[in-house]
Order: structure tokens, then C-alpha cells, then sequence
């Protein structure tokens, strides 16, 4: 039962009535027995501001970032980590002494998924699709991973500059329109092939990446951080295709996971977090 020294915690972004964070996050609280409520909080862009500065009044524990806010949030932040500044996205801010404190555990997500279906990063090459927040977060975490190259897909190449600039030290990195067809018949040399772009993302189920899947070849990994719906278009073409596919349910899990240690001090019970998730989607 919610009372007067109930914690908060939430979710800001847009849209988030599809979100499925409130589920896995309030079913771990419940089974760590902990007096805390997770809500997810629809914010547009132009009230970012005004929605952080009421979360840090209002004294909530902390809260996630999604889709659009991930790099534009941290300019009302008190402290960033060293992983979100090098990445340039937050996904998580801890509330602590009335101060924000930005953290990005899409990284640990991501890489743990991997790991967990036995894909092995160290020395393979790599497509990504998108430019954003997540793309940011993977990226990092292929580089750390030993990643050999990274190929990136997007819409508007000058936009993504900023990011070749950013790994451009760490690894080797290329960008190119998605639309063309040198970057698409260079997919059939990699291993990996990740949307990390919200195409796709329900109720736009129809939509996605162009991916010319003639050029995919089966044994390339196929991953989409999309999680509702479960199996997005991208994932239902690279099933015909003969991909291993996965989806962001695990990636929510690990990141969910993450975030929840740096707001309470405890673990996660992920396999709650998975349950509640699969349950949810099934609604």
C-alpha cells in the first residue's frame, strides 16, 4: 500500500503510454519489498525544463529518460558519469540531496543481451541503425567490447557527424545514407546488424529501417532495441531472412536492472523483471 513515505520514481518521454518500464521496475520493487511507485510521465520536448525542475521539487528518487530526451536532458542535470558524458546520453538520473545525477546503463543492457545468447563481439563487424541517444549507447558498448568495425545507416549523414567525431579514437567507424547501395551490399560483411531507431515502435508497426534483406546472409546476428512490439517488421523480415533475431526485452531488462541498483542500493531480481515484462507485452 502506497503511503506518505512511498518513493518515487518514474519515466519521462514521448510518447510513454506504451512504455513497459513501470511493469518490470514496480514488479522488482515489490518483490525486493521495497515502499517505492514507478509511474511513466508523458513530457514533449519544450517541457523538458519545466517537467525536470517539477521532479527534482516534488523529491522523487530518480527517474529514466527515453526517446526524445536522452541527450537533451543533461543540460539540466547537476553532475553527468563518465559514461553518459561520453556517450552524450542519459538514460537514468539518480535524485539525491536535490540534486540530479545522469547515468546511462543502456550499455550494460545491451551487452548483456548479447552475451546472453552466446554472441561473442570481440574481432566482428558491425551495421548500426540510427543516430541517436541508443545508437550513442551501443556504439560505446561495441567499442569496449572489442568490436573490429562499425558501419553506420542513417537518414541525414551530416547529422550523425557529430558522432564519427566522438568514436573516431576508439574505433574504426563509418556513416552512410541508408539508402545507399554500397552501405546496403556491404551488410553482407557483417555479423551484426542493429535498428537502433524507434521505426518500427508501436502503434507505427508497419514502419522501418530500409534494409535490402537479399544482401543479409542468415548467420548475421539481427537485433532491434524495439520491444513493443515484440516482433517489429525489421525482426519479422530477418526471421524469413534465416537471422537469429532478438529484440529489446532483454536490453530493458539489464538497463531496468541497472537503474534500479543505483536508485535503491539493492539487486534486481531480473528474472521477476523478465516475467513481468513478457507478461505485459502478452496484454
Amino acid at each position: 500500500m502506497y503511503t506518505g513515505k512511498t518513493k518515487n520514481l518514474g519515466l519521462i518521454g514521448w510518447p510513454v503510454e506504451y512504455s513497459l518500464s513501470p511493469a518490470l521496475q514496480n514488479a522488482a520493487l515489490e518483490a525486493a519489498h521495497l515502499d517505492y511507485a514507478y509511474i511513466a510521465m508523458p513530457v514533449k520536448k519544450s517541457q523538458l525544463a519545466a517537467a525536470v525542475a517539477g521532479i527534482r521539487s516534488l523529491g522523487f528518487r530518480g527517474f529514466n529518460v527515453t526517446i526524445p530526451h536522452k541527450t537533451a536532458v543533461m543540460d539540466y542535470l547537476d553532475s553527468i558519469d563518465e559514461v553518459a558524458e561520453a556517450i552524450g546520453a542519459v538514460n537514468t538520473v539518480v535524485c539525491q540531496n536535490g540534486r540530479l545525477l545522469g547515468y546511462n546503463t543502456d550499455v550494460i543492457g545491451f551487452i548483456t543481451a548479447l552475451e546472453g545468447h552466446g554472441f561473442s563481439i570481440k574481432g566482428k563487424r558491425a551495421a548500426v541503425l540510427g543516430a541517436g541517444g541508443a545508437a550513442r549507447s551501443i556504439i560505446a558498448g561495441l567499442a569496449h567490447g572489442g568490436i573490429q568495425e562499425i558501419s553506420i545507416g542513417v537518414r541525414n549523414v551530416q547529422k550523425a557527424e557529430e558522432l564519427a567525431r566522438m568514436f573516431a579514437s576508439k574505433i574504426k567507424l563509418e556513416i552512410h545514407s541508408w539508402e545507399d547501395e554500397c552501405f546496403q551490399r556491404n551488410l553482407s560483411a557483417m555479423d551484426l546488424l542493429v535498428n537502433t531507431t524507434p521505426l518500427g515502435m508501436y502503434p507505427n508497426i508497419e514502419a522501418g529501417p530500409p534494409v535490402k534483406w537479399q544482401y543479409i546472409r542468415p548467420e548475421t546476428f539481427v537485433y532491434d532495441v524495439i520491444y513493443t512490439p515484440a516482433l517489429t517488421k525489421f525482426l519479422r523480415m530477418a526471421r524469413e531472412n534465416g537471422n537469429h533475431i532478438l529484440n529489446g526485452e532483454e536490453m530493458l531488462v539489464g538497463q531496468g536492472a541497472a537503474a534500479f541498483s543505483l536508485w535503491t542500493g539493492k539487486q534486481a531480481d531480473t528474472g521477476v523483471m523478465l516475467a513481468a515484462l513478457e507478461k505485459a507485452l502478452k496484454k
